[in-house]
């Protein structure tokens, strides 16, 4: 028999994939590889490459367990080619091996270059997910709108997740409207499970301190978790002690709590050590002994079989170019701050400074906080792109790119949303304490102590009035900024084109 190897990705440590279905065992040899091109192609958060090298070297030590023969190569190794195919050409010189088995990776980036490698690959479809390509191409096909509400309605029938026969439970789809409360006063849950590192995990973190020292992001304390046994422990955890309050503030954002009642398990989840049908009936089960409101568990299992798959759609249905799309024609450069977190902004200070921290920010943070403030001031959407994609642990390009492209930087021009999430001031300050001790008022809307999102959501809506001023979403805010007067508007356009001069110069703002 002809021998093979079956290459596997960081992102896709989970034993029922195609590749390692197909392969032999006896014959067949799994090539895995820490290699500096996926480690450098955007400047990654040092805890996602840890967490990743760390859970690639256990996921290679458990599958030699089971009896397969891996060649595993560190990113420290001196003949480490640098390169997914040149570890793959490497490895086939070794073993013989004259073909390549692979699960299709996340990223066009990627695709191309196993497509392009002088060994044949044969790329399976990722079955890890809920929605293949073709389904997701036959349920947008003629649809004039995508939006993700219908399609994630087919998904719970598909599932049969919280349905009670072919009708939702409860009577309604979506629990929303209940999810939106401003955090209370005390917080009960402790955060999500942390783990200690062990020999294996210290070891990657010195490699990691060693390579990669100038990436934006706090290395340690490291408390991931890195192999499945532990993912599952973070996700029990999660679902007794969180999941019941998830729903009512998952949209809220203090000061001094980072995590409130979040999962914190995406991570996990987009590298293979969880799968989605585990993770939404856990949450499933939780509501059926009563452990769990509906609007609680409703909106977390939407996120999973609703946004997470959605977004999976949408990137490979708008291919390679996507993350250069720019319907807004944005130009300016990524703030500096985006990086130090050096600004008298309060809310993006400490939505930064977490981002730094954790390599993690809940929804909420990155949508209505760093991604609102970069539509308002017309930041090319491709930099915030290559920015997200750079400092969260859970960013792979596939869920990434129509996370921001789409839904929070409207550069696809509507695909994701029906118009552009943009807000002032007042919504930050309802969701958040963070206005409280900010250097800017909140309740100011021009002038220098105003809060920079009261003018430049104003100056949005009119720099891109003839784009969105027929929008029947956003009708009632253009009846609202031309009932102010001449002055107040002039006033509100001036203080936004003096604050974007300062930005643009790099003034700290």
């Amino acid at each position: 028999m002809v021998s093979r190897l079956v290459l596997i990705l960081g992102d896709q440590l989970s034993e029922d994939i195609a590749a390692l279905r197909e392969a032999d065992r006896a014959e067949d040899t799994v090539v895995m590889a820490e290699v500096m091109d996926e480690a450098s192609y955007v400047p990654h958060h040092p805890r996602k490459i840890a967490f990743l090298f760390a859970a690639m070297r256990k996921f290679a030590a458990h599958l030699e367990g089971q009896g397969w023969r891996v060649r595993y190569t560190r990113l420290d190794d001196p003949d480490n080619a640098g390169s997914i195919p040149g570890e793959l050409l490497r490895r086939a010189e070794e073993t013989g091996a004259t073909e390549v088995l692979a699960i299709e990776p996340g990223e066009f980036r990627l695709i191309a270059a196993l497509e392009d490698c002088p060994i044949p690959v044969h790329l399976f479809p990722d079955d890890r997910f809920l929605c293949s390509h073709a389904e997701f191409d036959q349920w947008a096909e003629g649809r004039k709108e995508l939006r993700m509400e219908w399609f994630y309605r087919e998904m719970r029938r598909k599932t049969g997740l919280l349905m009670a026969g072919d009708k939702p439970e409860g009577g309604k789809w979506n629990y929303d409207h209940d999810n939106r409360k401003p955090a209370p006063d005390e917080i009960t849950f402790g955060g999500p499970m942390q783990f200690t590192p062990d020999d294996t995990v210290e070891e990657v973190l010195a490699l990691v301190e060693a390579r990669f020292p100038e990436n934006f992001g706090t290395l340690r304390p490291f408390w991931f978790a890195t192999d499945r046994t532990q993912a599952r422990q973070a996700l029990a955890h999660f679902t007794a002690h969180a999941l019941p309050r998830f729903g009512d503030y998952q949209d809220a954002m203090l000061d001094g709590n980072r995590f409130l009642y979040h999962a914190v398990i995406s991570m996990y989840l987009n590298a293979g050590l969880l799968g989605w049908q585990e993770i939404c009936e856990a949450a499933e089960a939780a509501y059926t002994a009563g452990d769990a409101p509906l609007n609680a568990v409703e909106g977390f299992i939407r996120q999973i079989i609703g946004w997470r798959e959605y977004m999976r759609g949408i990137y490979f249905r708008e291919g390679p170019d996507y993350t250069r799309r720019n319907a807004l024609d944005h130009q300016r450069k990524l703030p500096g701050f985006y990086w130090t977190a050096d600004t008298d902004m309060r809310c993006m200070a400490r939505a930064i400074e977490q981002t730094r921290d954790e390599a993690y920010a809940h929804h909420i943070q990155r949508l209505m906080v760093t991604g609102n403030f970069a539509l308002l001031a017309g930041i090319d959407p491709h930099e915030v792109h290559e920015w997200y994609l750079a400092v969260y642990a859970d960013a792979y390009e596939w869920v990434e790119a129509p996370n921001v492209i789409g839904m929070s930087q409207f550069a696809d021009g509507g695909i994701v949303g029906s118009k552009p999430y943009v807000s002032g001031g007042n919504y930050i300050n309802k969701m958040s304490d963070y206005c409280k001790g900010c250097a800017y008022e909140v309740g100011e809307k021009t002038g220098d102590k105003a809060c920079p999102f009261n003018y430049l959501y104003w100056a949005f809506l009119h720099r891109h009035r003839d784009r969105f001023g027929k929008n029947p979403r956003m009708a009632q805010m253009y009846r609202t900024w031309m009932r102010m007067s001449d002055e107040k508007r002039q006033a509100t356009l001036d203080s936004a084109e003096a604050f974007l001069g300062k930005l643009d110069t790099g003034a700290r703002v």
